[in-house]
């Protein structure tokens, strides 16, 4: 790591991952150490002046994770170069919304992307558009370390010289502190007068500047806070927050920290009725005491994951990759904390079902860039997978998205081809065993 020229910090956290590893250590938590988690304060219940909240988010710095290429999607290029909507990408719909932040409360907020190696040249080209983005001498990304992979047979650092790159891996998202800390830019943003972060997925669009949970998080005096969301059917796999019992401590628990025989508890909506959204909010300066303190190891859980070397290549030998999870730190701060905030702040796109949701008429950007459900409900939607999975499939296929304003469930079999004007109402499944084109202007269910 260190001819790869990996900075201490991260070399300090892998090392005591790795002694965790050698020891046996699996990371998993068992449902008999933990309680739910069942009522966390409500932003909706939160009273703050005008004039703290603006305070308290000028005071702000709001990071995106940008790290990931949506291979899932068939993307090679940083997710966040797919477009959206009105012919903007996430990135784009990014930057708006920070810079309408920016004028409404007059302040400086900056924008900052933790990129990985795929997805840096792309997105900083693709932010050269906004020249006037940074703020003071501040960068506009941190490089995401890397991590080599290991042989699950005897924990050595994968050789692959067919393809050197397939020997390392990302260590998850729970390297964003020791990727704060290592590229210099926590001392920074301290130094310019920043005091707090507040962190999201670069895909989660809800994850918009919010002047209300800042100036919740600057009142509370928590040096953290998650952001959850009540889960519904559709959130089983999404991590959630428990209650340690052993020392009453809140932490987070995702699906690799859980037995497979205790899976049932884990996606029991009823059992664990919030999840973590992966939007958090820390102190600057907690966190930098607590890196000091602590050698640069927060100590946060391991998460560790089987896989191939090769990922695309399932008869290629079997690897360990040692991940955390940045929500994890739930657990590292005394007095860490939660909020549960309405779903409009819990927007990702992980599939193309989701993209075309947000693509279709169910949602309307606001002045502030800010996407918005036009229903009191949104659809489920269903694509088969064979024909839509892939960004380009899906496109080709539904090049127009149908109105989806009056439907309740969206259920697609085949490959079926959407004309331009289609209109969805109620609950509809479309189903074929030939390629079928649905004409312009088509009704679909309702009377």
């Amino acid at each position: 790591m260190r001819e790869a020229d990996i900075a201490d910090p991260a070399i300090e956290v892998f090392s005591q991952f790795y002694k965790q590893l050698e020891s046996g250590e699996t990371g998993v938590i068992r449902e008999d150490d933990i309680e739910p988690m069942t009522s966390p304060p409500m932003l909706d219940d939160v009273s703050i002046s005008e004039e703290a909240a603006a305070d308290a988010l000028g005071k702000t710095v709001i990071i995106k994770l940008n790290g990931g290429l949506g291979t899932s999607m068939g993307l090679d290029r940083a997710k966040s170069l797919l477009t959206v909507r009105d012919g903007k990408n996430f990135l784009d719909l990014l930057v708006d919304q920070v810079t309408s932040a920016r004028k409404q409360h007059q302040i400086r907020l900056p924008l900052l992307f933790m990129n990985s190696f795929r997805t840096r040249d792309d997105t900083l080209e693709a932010l050269a558009r906004y020249p006037d983005l940074a703020v003071g001498g501040l960068p506009l990304d941190f490089m995401q370390n890397r991590e080599p992979k290991l042989f699950a047979e005897d924990l050595t650092p994968v050789e692959w010289p067919d393809d050197p790159s397939l020997e390392w891996c990302p260590p998850g998202h729970g390297d964003l502190y020791p990727a704060l800390e290592g590229s210099g830019l926590l001392d920074a943003l301290l130094n310019e007068g920043f005091r707090y972060a507040s962190v999201s997925n670069g895909d989660n669009l809800g994850a918009a500047p919010n002047a209300q949970i800042a100036g919740w998080f600057a009142q509370s005096g928590a040096p953290y806070a998650a952001e959850v969301c009540r889960r519904t059917v559709n959130d089983r796999k999404g991590g959630h927050l428990a209650i340690r019992k052993s020392d009453s401590q809140l932490i987070l628990r995702d699906t690799g920290q859980t037995a497979e025989e205790e899976m049932h508890f884990f996606t029991d909506e009823h059992r664990h009725p919030f999840f973590h959204t992966n939007n958090l909010w820390f102190d600057l300066q907690v966190l930098r005491d607590t890196l000091t303190e602590r050698n640069s190891v927060l100590g946060l859980p391991m998460i560790r994951n089987t896989k191939t070397v090769d990922p695309a290549d399932p008869g290629t030998p079997s690897v360990i990759q040692i991940e955390s999870a940045m929500g994890a730190a739930v657990e590292v701060f005394e007095g860490a904390t939660a909020i549960c905030v309405p779903r409009a702040r819990f927007l990702p796109v992980k599939t193309t079902n989701e993209l075309l949701l947000l693509r279709s008429d169910s949602y309307h950007l606001s002045d502030d860039r800010q996407l918005v459900a036009t229903t009191d409900s949104t659809p489920e939607i269903l694509l088969d997978s064979d024909y839509y999975k892939l960004v380009d499939d899906f496109e080709q296929r539904i090049p127009h998205p149908p109105s989806l304003r009056e439907a309740t469930k969206l259920t697609v079999q085949g490959d079926h081809t959407f004309g331009s004007g289609v209109v969805v109402r109620g609950d509809v499944e479309l189903a074929t065993d030939e390629p079928i084109t649905i004409p312009d202007g088509s009704v679909l269910g309702g009377e």
